[in-house]
């Protein structure tokens, strides 16, 4: 059985939460909290040296880090992951796409003023953000406005990676009732069997 070392509250690890429940399969879950310090023991860092969750546990003296690559590795073989390799490269796409133009933006803000209160000397950085994420938002809601789901007509990892931290936007500040597509998405993975809330 895998053991999931994370905070469900966390988008990168709610990303694995949502993958195994519509998977079906058996887990462990172990909760972490990085605002003790629990990623910084000897303990931990022999499993990610970078001391971040989620890790996963393989069972077998393995491990692996990145919610992305997870998710890779847990939806191989699925219908969440493409075997066409242009397919496949679509759905990395729009994972890279979260990293470097989603994440920074959407989950930093929401990080700022949903743990850590707002303080005033982050004021600024929260604010710039806002532009930002706005700008993802509106990318993402173009392409749903023409396909069904981020990748095509099929829900993969793709979405899955990107809906943790959109269905939560707004507790970064970020408005999402003008995204008319986004909406209807966030509601059809809502509707998804097997679906499980962060909570």
């Amino acid at each position: 059985m895998y053991k999931v070392y994370g905070d469900v509250y966390s988008g990168n690890c709610y990303k694995i939460k949502l993958l195994l429940s519509l998977l079906d399969m058996e887990h462990q879950w172990l909760h972490v909290n990085i605002l003790e310090g629990e990623t910084h023991t000897p303990e931990f860092e022999k499993m990610n040296p970078n001391a971040r969750i989620p890790v996963l546990d393989l069972g077998n003296g393995l491990y692996l880090s990145e919610s992305n690559a997870i998710l890779n590795f847990l939806a191989e073989g699925t219908d969440f992951l493409p075997a066409d390799p242009y397919n496949r490269a679509k759905v990395l796409q729009w994972q890279f796409f979260e990293q470097y133009s989603h994440e920074p933006f959407i989950a930093t803000a929401r990080y700022i003023k949903k743990y850590l209160g707002l303080p005033k000397d982050r004021e600024a950085e929260y604010y710039g953000k806002q532009q930002g994420g706005h700008k993802a938002l509106d990318i993402m809601d173009r392409q749903l406005a023409a396909t069904t789901w981020l990748a095509g007509s099929q829900l993969t990892i793709a979405d899955i990676s990107l809906y943790a931290y959109t269905h939560v936007a707004e507790e970064g500040g970020f408005d999402v009732s003008g995204y008319e597509s986004i909406g209807r998405w966030i509601g059809a993975m809502q509707r998804q069997s097997d679906y499980v809330g962060m909570s």
